[in-house]
């Protein structure tokens, strides 16, 4: 087989655009014995699947039998009930459709309480933003010396 030509094939097994019998003929001819130089690298890898290609496990299985009789239809009658359980559990499920106000759910106090931490936490923030403000008024004041407009 010419070279360009096993270089051609070993350029499309390697793509995986490769036929079997162009498989073939690369196995046959990493078989032989004047390979080039540069080709050798790939000969154990094709001698390799020639060896594998004829490996065969003779070691006996041991296969799962399936349940037989009355442990089968268990398993079917199971999970019949199991569904039908769920389903009614399903049908007779009732959540709650009414929405629940505050007054329900906390005291007077509770809320009046929950209102006061707001009304800190709004006027702390505010104080915070308050500072960012001063702060870009100073980088703005800044920026007219450093690049003199």
């Amino acid at each position: 087989m010419e070279l360009d030509k096993v270089e051609n094939l070993l350029e499309k097994y390697f793509d995986g655009a490769s036929t079997v019998a162009e498989e073939e003929s690369l196995r046959e001819y990493f078989s032989r014995e004047n390979i080039p130089a540069h080709l050798e690298q790939y000969a154990p890898m094709f001698q390799y699947f020639t060896v594998a290609k004829e490996e065969r496990y003779t070691k006996k299985l041991a296969l799962i039998q399936k349940p037989k009789g009355m442990v089968r239809n268990l398993y079917k009658w199971a999970s019949v009930a199991a569904v039908t359980v769920f389903t009614i559990g399903l049908y007779f499920y009732n959540s709650t459709s009414e929405p629940v106000s505050l007054a329900d759910e906390y005291t007077p106090e509770e809320i009046a309480s929950a209102q006061e931490a707001l009304a800190l936490l709004a006027f702390n923030f505010n104080k915070g933003t308050e500072q960012l403000y001063h702060l870009e008024e100073f980088e703005r004041n800044t920026n007219k010396f450093l690049t003199k407009e």
